[in-house]
């Protein structure tokens, strides 16, 4: 299997990518920030605006990034863009409508797992891009590129403190397989943590089936 785009290609759209959003990236960081504030906030609305904070991030990424910049080196990227719209769709219908899932930090393994994994898309993915000598404006950045926000997402989703709806996790598991792959051949280091997340995420649905009495 070969890609369809080296990543002198691929590094080159994220560095024209990024000088074009700015200053996306910072408010995708404070929209991140916000995210986590409410899951330690006691408002009844907390669980529908860290939805509607992931939603934001999942329907940028469909329409700007892959729509309208990586379909230039990859005609994939439509199908691509059409999964993160239907991702940030499902997560403004079930989490900032429905007010799924429920968001709650507890002192277990998941809420360790997740919280690294938080850590790492927001402060290591980009450090390690840096050493790698890929660093901003050449990066994926948090937010707003496929790869760190679905690290992030799978994290949030381990602060889960019921059952999350399969259709919400799919995608994101999905694209940790896909972009996992893509990484390992273009030698992309800091998205190997996309396997991590994609194997917790798969523990989650297994939880998640066991906790709705599915056999």
């Amino acid at each position: 299997m070969t890609l369809p785009f080296t990543d002198d290609q691929f590094f080159g759209v994220f560095e024209i990518y990024n000088r074009a959003i700015w200053p996306a990236q910072i408010v995708a960081y404070m929209l991140g920030a916000l995210a986590i504030g409410f899951v330690f906030s006691r408002t009844p609305y907390r669980d529908r605006v860290i939805s509607a904070v992931l939603a934001i991030f999942w329907l940028w990424m469909g329409i700007a990034y892959h729509w309208a910049y990586f379909s230039a080196i990859n005609r994939a990227a439509y199908v691509f863009g059409i999964m993160f719209v239907l991702q940030g769709l499902l997560f403004a219908w079930f989490g900032a409508i429905k007010g799924k899932p429920s968001f709650t930090l507890q002192n277990n393994f998941s809420g360790w797992a997740g919280g690294l994994l938080i850590l790492y898309a927001t402060a290591v993915y980009p450090l390690i891009g840096g050493t790698l000598g890929h660093g901003y404006p050449k990066s994926p950045m948090f937010g707003v590129a496929p790869c760190p926000t679905t690290i992030f997402t799978l994290g949030l989703f381990l602060w889960a403190s019921a059952a999350v709806p399969w259709t919400l996790i799919v995608i994101p598991i999905l694209w940790a397989v896909i972009g996992f792959t893509a990484a390992f051949m273009l030698g992309v280091k800091e998205d190997f943590g996309l396997l991590v997340a994609g194997v917790l995420g798969l523990n989650l649905m297994a939880v998640n089936r066991r906790r709705q009495g599915i056999q």
